[in-house]
């Protein structure tokens, strides 16, 4: 019975050494392999990596030499395992992307794209209208608004960024006047370098009278040039139109029709004014800014029988009226 006991525990200390160097043979294969890894990818594949990326001039995603330091140390502090996590890592990613996506018919549109952001609400509650500020003449408040609308989108506040140059506070007066000179020579540049293209162009090509068109008309409209510079735009503006309508009038929308009209009639270019409206009239009967335009028009010159007889269709007509043409006929009816 003792001779059992004692040939059980040879057999099963010899069991443990055993365990034991199969450990130990692990643990040194482990070693070996991390040092294989780590000395391959700091000597051989990050290097390759970076003079790759110097000669073509492109930029290359690859791992750097902290990182295969990392994954060394991962290596080493969970055997077996570490090693066979980066394999199946790294043949997962040559059987999934082995070939680069072709991304030539992908388009992103950015009007899907809604971006909501957080309300600034101390701004908000500090804000007045610049008209505001320039009356009560408070250099402080004054100042914290220009700055804020400098900071926004202030081409559509231009006319009232003006009205800050006759202010007593000659450092919101410098501000609008930096703001209006750099904004008018942008407009200036960018119309002048228009015109040349639209005389550059083919018959059929119509994109820099549309530019024209869509761009002009959201300064002009503000009324910040003299006289004689608004009248000159607005002969470009006029001219830019009449190129468009040559080439492509059914291109023209009822809102060109419409700023091409105004933008005359504030200058008193009547018959010029009068040409358009007709057309206007011809290309959307039914639209209200025809009507509107040569109501405008006969109110300015004074044809008090054209006026009646273009109010007298409109209320005859199903076109939908907004508020203030509904106010305009109540007036005159």
């Amino acid at each position: 019975m003792l001779w059992c006991i004692r040939q059980a525990g040879k057999g099963f200390g010899s069991v443990m050494a055993r365990d034991e160097r199969i450990f130990i043979i692990i643990l040194i294969v482990n070693l070996i392999v991390s040092l294989v890894y780590l000395l391959a990818g700091i000597l051989f594949i990050v290097p390759a990596h970076s003079a790759a990326e110097k000669e073509d001039g492109k930029e290359i995603l690859y791992d750097n030499r902290r990182t295969w330091l990392l994954r060394f140390l991962v290596m080493l502090l969970c055997p077996v395992i570490g090693p066979l996590f980066f394999f199946m890592g790294h043949l997962f990613y040559l059987i999934v992307f082995w070939k680069d996506v072709d991304l030539a018919d992908v388009i992103f549109s950015k009007d899907r794209v809604q971006t909501h952001m957080k309300a600034d609400e101390e701004r908000e509650r500090d804000i007045i209208p610049l008209e505001e500020a320039i009356l009560v003449n408070e250099k402080k408040d004054l100042r914290m608004v220009m700055m804020n609308v400098i900071k926004e989108d202030f081409q559509n506040c231009l006319a009232s960024i003006t009205l800050a140059l006759d202010s007593e506070d000659s450092e919101a007066s410098h501000y609008a006047a930096a703001v209006l000179s750099d904004e008018l020579n942008k407009f200036r540049i960018y119309v002048q370098r228009l015109r040349k293209q639209m005389q550059e162009e083919d018959a059929g090509q119509t994109e820099c009278e549309e530019l024209l068109l869509d761009y002009m008309d959201g300064i002009l409209r503000q009324h910040i040039f003299s006289d004689q510079e608004q009248r000159k735009f607005v002969t470009v503006l006029t001219a830019a139109a009449e190129s468009l309508y040559g080439k492509e009038p059914l291109r023209f929308t009822a809102a060109w029709y419409e700023e091409v009209c105004l933008r005359n009639l504030e200058c008193k270019e009547f018959d010029i004014c009068e040409k358009w409206c007709g057309r206007m009239a011809e290309r959307f009967p039914e639209e209200l800014q025809s009507y509107t335009c040569r109501l405008k028009l006969y109110f300015a010159r004074q044809d008090r029988d054209a006026f009646f007889e273009t109010l007298g269709l409109l209320k005859k007509s199903s076109v939908v009226i907004d508020n203030e043409t509904l106010e305009l006929i109540r007036i005159f009816s």
